[in-house]
């Protein structure tokens, strides 16, 4: 079903007269002999004749309204069906999905509780080696001194008496100003292993090849970056492995997919638009919500976050509502601009004057140029819709230069005087 309002090029609140003047601008552009050489010319002017035809006429015009609501609506109904279907499609994928990341991650939990605990056997096998060396150098100090007293006898007093002091305990101590014996000598192993790179540290835990390299990488950056950033760095083991687990799982994976929008349509009157009005709209679910008007004019679309539809493993939908101004008689809603149309007389045309014309929120004085044609435009800024951001739009007045209700002899004889001329 072809959309009649669209093959005129005007909107479903338009009236008469620019329904009328629209046929006349697109049968003259798409009239046969103005396309020689456009074999579907004459069926788009004869389209174009049939949608004058049917909204020329309130009777045929109010027929063909409701007949399109019902097809919008049924259009939408077979919309929003089959975005429930996707919606469905959609959260068995997402659940699947689901499932596998949790698999894998159990999978990854008991891999590294395994490689923890050959950590602590290494850790723990490497402490016992360095404490067998400690023993060992400590045993053979002990028979080195044990040695030496043995084949020099005296000796420990004549140095007892040159530079170490008795204590009370009978321990020697250095005297003040001697020369440390053990100054320069290298201390004894004390088990502690230097830190080992990130490169050392990957390779031991996960082995060699790629994926161990990159992750070292990885690893190396984060400890020089918590280096500069004065946190130290050395990782605590917790740290190291959120950090390793979250190399190898790779990037956080994608939010859920949202759930398709609800399209509906809220009838609004100027007034409305005007006082910007939080507007009451039923659902086709039964809901009723809230469409703030703030800024906004016929044909704007009002996206409600997250009111729409419920699906499981989706974030919730949007309701996108479009505003469509009711029909009046007096007003027209162009933009931010509200038009109306303003009759005057033959004298007050050529003369100029002072009117009042009813606006949208009360009388609006306004003055009329002398020599005004019909279709002149007056506009009072700042008397029309609110944009939103403390401006508004503009009233507009459309000046129709109309005849008096009976015929008058004297303007009848001017015009005719004017169009024939008189000469004495």
């Amino acid at each position: 079903m072809r959309d009649f309002y669209v093959i005129l090029g005007v909107k479903r609140n338009a009236g008469a007269e620019e329904i009328k003047a629209a046929w006349r601008r697109q049968a003259k552009s798409a009239h046969p002999d103005q396309n020689p050489d456009d074999p579907l010319a004459h069926n788009r002017f004869a389209e174009i004749g049939q949608a004058y035809d049917i909204l020329k006429d309130p009777a045929k015009r109010r027929r063909y309204d409701q007949q399109r609501i019902k097809l919008d609506g049924f259009e939408r109904d077979n919309t929003i069906m089959a975005q429930r279907e996707a919606a469905k499609a959609a959260a068995e994928r997402a659940k699947q999905a689901k499932e596998r990341a949790e698999r894998v991650m159990e999978e990854l939990a008991r891999a590294e509780a395994e490689k923890l605990k050959a950590d602590a056997a290494v850790t723990e096998a490497a402490q016992a080696v360095h404490a067998a060396r400690a023993a060992k150098a400590a045993a053979a100090k002990a028979a080195a001194e044990q040695a030496a007293a043995a084949t020099a006898p005296g000796a420990a007093s004549e140095k007892s008496g040159k530079s170490v002091d008795e204590g009370r305990d009978g321990t020697e101590r250095p005297k003040a100003g001697a020369p440390d014996p053990q100054a320069g000598k290298a201390e004894p192993d004390s088990g502690h292993a230097r830190a080992e790179s990130p490169e050392e540290m990957v390779s031991r835990i996960f082995g060699e090849g790629p994926e161990a390299e990159a992750a070292a990488e990885s690893l190396r950056r984060e400890r020089e970056a918590a280096s500069k950033a004065g946190t130290g760095s050395i990782l605590s083991p917790l740290e190291l492995f959120t950090s390793l687990v979250r190399i190898f799982r790779g990037p956080a994976p994608p939010l859920p997919e949202k759930a398709p929008d609800v399209f509906a349509e809220a009838v609004v009157a100027i007034d409305d638009l005007l006082q910007q009005r939080n507007v009451p709209l039923t659902l086709n679910d039964g809901r009723e919500v809230k469409v703030p008007l703030r800024g906004v004019t016929d044909g704007h679309v009002v996206r409600l976050r997250e009111q729409g539809l419920r699906l499981p493993g989706m974030q919730r939908g949007d309701v996108a509502v479009t505003i469509r101004v009711a029909r009046s008689e007096r007003f027209l809603v162009d933009g931010l601009d509200i038009r109306t149309v303003l009759p005057i007389t033959l004298e007050n045309a050529v003369l100029g004057c002072e009117l009042d014309v009813e606006g949208p929120e009360g009388k609006v004085s306004i003055t009329v140029p002398a020599w005004s044609n019909s279709d002149q435009v007056l506009r009072i800024e700042e008397l029309g819709l609110p944009n939103g951001e403390g401006g508004r739009g503009a009233f507009v007045v459309e000046l129709r230069v109309m005849l008096w209700d009976k015929p008058d002899e004297k303007v009848t004889d001017l015009m005719r005087l004017m169009r024939e001329g008189l000469y004495v």
